[in-house]
């Protein structure tokens, strides 16, 4: 008899335990949903999408005016176009049109406007990192000391202008960096693989280059002596890439 009463008992718990179970489990998947609250379910427009409530129909927005995203701003002019403003050390206008090569190359002479000395300081260094990045980007077309016969020219590509004749020689700082920027004839612009300190760096390596073949010139090397946070010439350590990419932010022009 009393086993039997065990039994019950045993049993009831056993039961009431289980019910427990249910229970706590049952409220658990209450409150879960509940409290559900799915973005991916929310009203939102999508990249490019069409848009009925803006007058352009466009659900992509442009930034307000006068707004720069954090990072972003460029004050320094020099060091961010290769460009200065009046009263700087600029060069002047031109003195000849614009003139064409044998191999069809546009051989520019208006290099107004450009900075005529680097904006950042000609370090050793800053000239290591522009012979790295010199053969790596433009060693292909424009050779090993500039004179436009890289080994994709000697495949049959478009020679480029030889740095190493007067036109070039005389050239401004300004436009190697400029041409780097934006490209120029058959040469697209490199801003978006090559950041700003980057540019400056290969300028400093093709002025290198251009005294290597003609030791007796008279080429402008030295730098403004302006340093700032943003033209911080490049380090010879391990971090050298990761601390341009963060004083430049990546190839933003």
């Amino acid at each position: 008899m009393l086993k039997n009463k065990l039994k019950v008992q045993s049993s009831k718990f056993k039961v009431g335990k289980s019910t427990a179970f249910c229970l706590l489990l049952t409220a658990y998947c209450l409150l879960s949903v509940g409290c559900r609250y799915d973005m991916q379910d929310q009203p939102r427009y999508k990249a490019y999408k069409k848009s009925d409530f803006f007058s352009d129909n466009r659900a992509s927005r442009n930034l307000p005016e006068g707004t720069v995203p954090r990072g972003f701003l460029r004050e320094d002019k020099a060091f961010y176009t290769g460009k200065g403003e009046s009263g700087q050390n600029i060069a002047p206008a031109p003195a000849a049109t614009p003139a064409m090569d044998a191999s069809g190359n546009s051989l520019m002479t208006d290099f107004s406007g450009l900075v005529n000395e680097f904006p950042l300081p000609v370090t050793k260094e800053l000239i290591d990192r522009g012979e790295q990045r010199y053969k790596v980007f433009c060693i292909v077309c424009h050779g090993p000391v500039g004179n436009g016969d890289g080994m994709i020219v000697r495949r049959g590509f478009s020679q480029p202008p030889t740095y190493n004749d007067d036109r070039l020689r005389n050239a401004p700082v300004g436009h190697f960096y400029n041409v780097i920027t934006v490209g120029q004839g058959k040469m697209n612009g490199y801003a978006s693989q090559i950041p700003p300190a980057d540019r400056w760096a290969i300028v400093s390596y093709i002025r290198t280059l251009q005294i290597s073949q003609n030791p007796n010139g008279n080429m402008q090397m030295t730098p403004t002596g302006k340093s700032s946070a943003n033209s911080a010439p490049p380090s010879s350590n391990s971090n050298t890439t990761n601390a341009i990419n963060a004083n430049v932010n990546g190839g933003e022009r």
